[in-house]
C-alpha cells in the first residue's frame, strides 16, 4: 500500500467523521471558589464546530487520492 493510498483512506475516514459529528466538545475544570481549605471547581464545556465543507473537502480529496493512485499503478 503506497503512502498516497494510506493518506486517501485517512482523509476519507476524517471526512466522514467530520460530516457525522460536525464538531467536538471538550471539558476543562475551572476553579470557582478557593477559600482557605475549601476548593470548589466547575466543569466548563467548550465546543469546537467543524463546518460541513471541511468534511466534504476531506472526503473528496481522499477519493481523488485513491483514484490517482490506482491510475499510477
Amino acid at each position: 500500500m503506497s503512502s498516497k493510498s494510506l493518506l486517501g483512506i485517512v482523509l476519507i475516514v476524517l471526512g466522514v467523521l467530520a460530516l457525522a459529528y460536525q464538531g467536538f466538545t471538550y471539558t476543562v475544570p475551572k476553579k470557582a471558589v478557593d477559600v482557605g481549605p475549601i476548593h470548589v471547581t466547575k466543569d466548563e464545556h467548550h465546543t469546537v464546530p467543524l463546518p460541513p465543507i471541511f468534511g466534504a473537502l476531506a472526503l473528496i480529496g481522499g477519493v481523488a487520492l485513491l483514484v490517482i493512485d490506482r491510475r499510477d499503478t
